[in-house]
Parts: C-alpha cells; sequence; structure tokens
C-alpha cells in the first residue's frame, strides 16, 4: 500500500533557480528508500517539502492523514542546555500526548538499545559525535513514526562508527516498518540499507532511475561485500553518481 506520492512539477528557488521538475516516485508503507544524486541537486530541498517545512512549489505530495512524521538531520540538532533524555521528551511532551506513559516507556527501552542509559542526564557538549547520532536516533524512532525522513545522518562520521550505526538503524526499522527515505551520498550505504535507490538528475532533480535492489536482508556487514553489485551497477551506467544514465540518452528508463 502506497504511504507517500510524490508528483512535483516545479520547485523554484527565489533567485530563479529551478531546484526540482518533474520529480514523481511513490514509497509504500514500510518500504526503505535511498536517494541519491550529485551534491545540490536538491536532495534536502526535497525532504524538507515533504516534510511541509518548504510549501513554495508545484505539484502534489499526499499520504494518509493520519501519517505521523519524524525527520533526522546532518546534524544531530540537540539542544546544548537540555539533557539527552529532556531532548527526547522533547518530541514526547505535545499537550495530546502528556499522558500517554507508554510512550515514555519507549523511550527507556530505545535509550537502552542503544547503549544511551548511562548517558541519559548527560549533555550533548559531553557526548561524541557517534553518542550525539545515537540519541538522534532515539528521538526520530520514539514517537513510532510512519514516515521517518532521514537527511545524511551519518555524514561526517568515521566509517566503524557510521557502520554501527547503520545497523542499529536497520535493526530499529525492522521492529517498527516505517516509510524511510534516506539522502546519502555514498552508493555503498544506499545498497547496504534500501530496497530501492532513486538516482536523480543535476539540478532541477527528477528520477533518472528507480533501481530496486536484488539483495535479501539481512545484508552483509562488510560493505566489500557490496562492491560486485556496485561494480556492476556502474558498468551498466558508468555516470550513474554524476546523475546521468548515458551522455546521449533523453529518457530514463527503470531498472
Amino acid at each position: 500500500m502506497s504511504l507517500l506520492s510524490i508528483d512535483l512539477q516545479r520547485k523554484i528557488y527565489p533567485n530563479g533557480v529551478c531546484a526540482v521538475q518533474d520529480l514523481r516516485f511513490s514509497a509504500n508503507q514500510g518500504e526503505f528508500i535511498a536517494l541519491v544524486g550529485p551534491s545540490g541537486t536538491g536532495k534536502s530541498t526535497l525532504l524538507n517539502m515533504i516534510a511541509g517545512l518548504d510549501t513554495d512549489f508545484t505539484g502534489q505530495i499526499h499520504s494518509p492523514p493520519d501519517t505521523t512524521l519524524s525527520f533526522m538531520f546532518q546534524e544531530p540538532r540537540l539542544l546544548p542546555w537540555l539533557s539527552v533524555a529532556d531532548n527526547i521528551r522533547l518530541v514526547l511532551e505535545a499537550p495530546q500526548r502528556q499522558h500517554d506513559n507508554a510512550r515514555f516507556a519507549r523511550m527507556e527501552t530505545l535509550l537502552q538499545q542503544l547503549g544511551l542509559q548511562d548517558f541519559r542526564d548527560s549533555f550533548p557538549n559531553q557526548l561524541s559525535g557517534g553518542m550525539k547520532r545515537r540519541a538522534a536516533l532515539v528521538r526520530a524512532f520514539v514517537t513510532q513514526p510512519s514516515l521517518l525522513l532521514m537527511d545524511e545522518p551519518f555524514q561526517s562520521l568515521d566509517e566503524p562508527t557510521a557502520q554501527d550505526l547503520r545497523q542499529l538503524l536497520l535493526k530499529l526499522w525492522a521492529e517498527s516498518q516505517p516509510t524511510v527515505l534516506f539522502v546519502t551520498h555514498s552508493l555503498n550505504e544506499a545498497l547496504l540499507l534500501a530496497d530501492r535507490v532513486l538516482f536523480l538528475s543535476p539540478r532541477p532533480a527528477k528520477v533518472i532511475l528507480d533501481y530496486r535492489v536484488p539483495l535479501q536482508r539481512p545484508r552483509p556487514l562488510n560493505t566489500s561485500a557490496l562492491q560486485p553489485l556496485q561494480a556492476e551497477l556502474l558498468q551498466q551506467y558508468p555516470a550513474l553518481l554524476s546523475g546521468l544514465l548515458d551522455r546521449t540518452s533523453e529518457e530514463f528508463p527503470h531498472a
């Protein structure tokens, strides 16, 4: 069942630059989709439009009225004057949720699952980069969203830390099955995490390839095991990561 339907005719920045044009796709309930494209192609802009943070566009974004959304940004965005637990409580203390004890119990469970129970009273400046991302993961999942937007959430981390967080993400996703849109510049990361990879063109962004990852779960922990699949894909489309299927085609087929 489709949870999200995107039909964007045009997004133009105030300076006149067209960021998105004729970008269309849909996402099913529980599907994990990675968005890959050149820098500046509008991936973050797309997530902002889906989240309702940017409404200045021509087109339609549809999801069921009961869709609950979480957004994990490139930076953890933890308030420095609040503890880890209080940063997470912020998303639980909307008026309609004040008496929902199950949500607070879930927070404690997630803190334990992600190894943060001993840091619940710590402040962000006392945490490593990886621990801050763990706190952001707890905050993203604690409301049990049906749609989770993730904008390069593991960027700037060393690879062992990033890999550990990817596995934690997959574990949490498998438990609650939200639909995930995950922006990344790493093809390996996309192939490790996603059911589908949407490759975007240079600005103005459109989907040039909708690629279904032919790997069963659980995926190999060692990203080098994904190299044959990556090599096969890039052999077929050498300029794919530059946002091109080839340098002459005007049609963008789907895998």
